[in-house]
């Protein structure tokens, strides 16, 4: 599902993003990657969805190469990768129901299908009961569960949750990683980024550790250990 090989980022001389790594996740795999700050989490994520261009190495995603794609073809790999961010990224003149729309309206999808898949999506989040809702009307965690609802309209075959739970409480924490086990249940890759220690140690699933740019350890059922 996503093969990287020899990968590397090189920002400038002394800066580098990424270094030599080699990672293989399966169809259907739930994988942690931690690291500290500046270990290389973000540019892994930025060269997955082609913000940024890998200085060496190939990256593959399903068997299609996109280590040098094109800008064309740039919107076709973001609805195969899901993306779900820290700060929500919500339009906030838009009710809860409008931005998940927003998403499909832009990809230039029928409304008759708009009209189908956003119920469906709303209802695996929670929050079918608050879609006339905005932005400001909602808790953190609800927030976030929309940014997450707008990322399965697509059905991505993965799906890149970048610290979703940063700006979160323990509970809401918690509810946000039980929809990503649910989703993952469905059958999509989850790729959870974070440093939150407690998140990782209770999934007990992969574990991937970068540490200075460089793939640390990667374990089956593995721990946060640094």
């Amino acid at each position: 599902m996503i093969v990287l090989k020899n990968l590397s980022k090189q920002y400038t001389r002394d800066s580098v993003g990424l270094h030599e790594v080699d990672l293989h996740i399966q169809p259907g795999e739930f994988v942690s990657v931690v690291g500290q700050s500046g270990t290389g989490k973000t540019t892994m994520v930025k060269l997955l969805i082609a913000e940024e261009r890998p200085s060496a190495g190939k990256i593959e995603i399903g068997g299609w190469d996109i280590t040098n794609i094109s800008r064309h073809d740039v919107p076709l790999l973001r609805r195969q990768i899901g993306v779900i961010f820290q700060d929500f990224k919500l339009l906030p003149q838009k009710t809860v129901l409008e931005n998940v729309e927003f998403a499909l309206e832009v990809a230039g999808e029928r409304k008759s299908r708009i009209q189908q898949v956003v119920p469906r999506v709303l209802d695996i989040v929670g929050l079918s009961h608050k879609n006339e809702r905005y932005p400001h009307q909602l808790s953190g965690g609800e927030q976030q569960r929309v940014a997450i609802a707008r990322a399965l309209v697509h059905r991505p075959k993965i799906l890149v949750a970048d610290e979703p739970t940063g700006n979160l409480d323990s509970i809401n924490t918690q509810e946000i990683i039980e929809i990503l086990k649910k989703i993952n249940e469905f059958g999509t890759t989850i790729l959870l980024v974070t440093h939150n220690r407690e998140v990782v140690n209770q999934l007990k699933r992969r574990v991937v550790t970068l540490h200075d740019g460089r793939l640390i350890s990667d374990e089956h059922k593995g721990k946060y250990r640094l």
